[in-house]
């Protein structure tokens, strides 16, 4: 099973019917630097006492029409409708299993939001055998987050969350959770990384930890040795579906700002730009004559966007927000998800080989955009500097490419292998720009690279449209060597 195969099964909760049904994923976060613990200790016991009473099982129940009707009441057959989770109503329950925490005295509980997914019952049973039936506060698809509210008499035992941007490679941490229904389990690991990608979120920034996480310890804490909690295990990659050491926690940080908007409003409030964006290689770069060697290029603005209102333009190199740097585009949707709807922002972008600063006010995310050179007569060139073939877009070139009406340029029919432009430009590209300026035919766009050619040094940045995956035209920014 490949990498991603494996990542599509991480994300259920074990199923309370059978172990082997689902593979379920949690994982491990770094300990934070503020407590007297920081050296290996010669034991986890203390430790473990003290969370172990904040630390929950949580067991859910979903009613959904029965596959295959009941055996009828009174029939010897009768008795194996519990077997096969029907009921004489001629529904099915399905149950899943996974872990939480409490982090008020007044029993507010975080999990992961695949752990009670389309619940229609929510159980919590406590460390001490005490049960409690869970109400769904909110949740959060994007994080995997949810919050759940118990009603006790007395004040129940709950942990902080640790500042998980503190936590360290290295650290020591420890995940109390419900694997395959063992509840009340410890195990213990250190930090193997942070900030991780699984591809699987806007702004993904796991902790990942080889502390042994299996099904069930979803939506369970990842202490460090001050006993705060560093992340909510949340995923495994695994071949088997049991632990291999590669575990993921959603950072405690995350699990701070997500829990406080779905506490006061149930629901989450995301900041929105409204561009999309590429990375930034050296080589574009200095194509931009801009210093640093990483930033992002705007390649669509959606209209009405708070980037349209600001007069963002495609083509801009952002460099950085409110003074941080951006070197990539996770950096950047990291960098904005964790602003406040409203906040206005600083950017520093290059724009025609110009420094400008641009101030942007975020708005919310709704739930789920020159003259010709010369007289020569305009036709396809295959020989020329670029080392590619370009033709003038007529319509028989429109219908061939399925290039829209609004789209104009010059079209690339072929890309030699030996041509400066091999890997960057690709067929079907149209070309809209060459250093920053506009181009209407083929002799125009290769009289610009020849002028560009006079430049030994610096790049020609070529701007094109390009059609994605999905059949839709985006703007694409390439940087090609004058040197060959």
């Amino acid at each position: 099973m490949s990498r991603f195969a494996a990542l599509a099964l991480i994300l259920f909760a074990l199923p309370s019917a059978g172990l082997s049904a689902f593979v379920e994923s949690a994982a491990q976060s770094a300990p934070a630097k503020t407590g007297a613990l920081r050296e290996t200790p010669a034991s986890f016991r203390e430790l473990a006492k003290r969370l172990m009473p904040a630390v929950v099982n949580i067991s859910t129940e979903t009613v959904i029409a029965a596959a295959m009707p009941t055996f009828p009441e009174g029939s010897p057959a009768e008795r194996f409708n519990e077997y096969f989770g029907r009921d004489n109503d001629g529904f099915q329950r399905q149950g899943s299993l996974g872990s939480g925490f409490v982090i008020s005295a007044d029993g507010y509980i975080v999990t992961n939001n695949h752990v009670i997914d389309k619940a229609d019952t929510i159980m919590v049973t406590f460390s001490d055998g005490r049960e409690m039936q869970a109400k769904l506060v909110g949740r959060d698809r994007d994080s995997d987050l949810a919050v759940l509210k118990v009603t006790s008499k007395a004040p129940l035992a709950f942990v902080p969350l640790a500042d998980s941007d503190k936590a360290e490679v290295g650290e020591w941490v420890i995940a109390i959770g419900n694997p395959l229904g063992f509840g009340g389990s410890v195990s213990a690991g250190i930090i193997s990384a942070t900030g991780r990608d699984l591809n699987s979120g806007r702004a993904d920034n796991y902790i990942q930890t080889d502390a042994a996480i299996n099904q069930g310890n979803s939506g369970g804490p990842l202490f460090n040795l001050s006993g705060q909690v560093v992340g909510v295990n949340t995923a495994i990659i695994s071949q088997s579906g049991g632990s291999i050491g590669l575990g993921f926690s959603v950072p405690s940080n995350t699990v701070k700002r997500i829990s406080q908007q779905l506490i006061k409003e149930g629901r989450v409030r995301r900041p929105w730009l409204g561009v999309n964006v590429q990375d930034a290689d050296a080589a574009l770069i200095k194509a931009y004559r801009a210093k640093g060697s990483s930033g992002v290029i705007i390649t669509r603005i959606s209209d009405g966007s708070p980037a349209a209102k600001a007069k963002l333009e495609v083509g801009d190199l952002i460099l950085t927000i409110d003074g941080k740097s951006v070197g990539s585009v996770r950096e950047l949707t990291r960098n904005i998800s964790e602003k406040p709807v409203g906040k206005t922002i600083a950017l520093s972008l290059v724009r025609d080989g110009r420094l400008r600063d641009i101030s942007v006010t975020l708005a919310e995310l709704k739930d789920e955009e020159d003259e010709v050179a010369g007289s020569v007569p305009d036709t396809a060139a295959s020989s020329n500097d670029l080392g590619a073939e370009l033709s003038p877009i007529d319509d028989d070139m429109r219908r061939r490419y399925d290039i829209t009406k609004d789209i104009s340029g010059v079209v690339v029919t072929s890309v030699s292998p030996r041509g400066r432009a091999f890997n960057k430009l690709r067929r079907a590209d149209v070309i809209v720009e060459v250093n920053f300026q506009s181009v209407s035919s083929v002799t125009d766009t290769l009289a610009k690279v020849k002028a560009a050619l006079a430049n030994p040094n610096q790049p020609i940045l070529i701007r094109v449209k390009r059609r994605g995956d999905t059949g839709a035209w985006f703007d694409q920014f390439v940087s090609v060597e004058v040197k060959k």
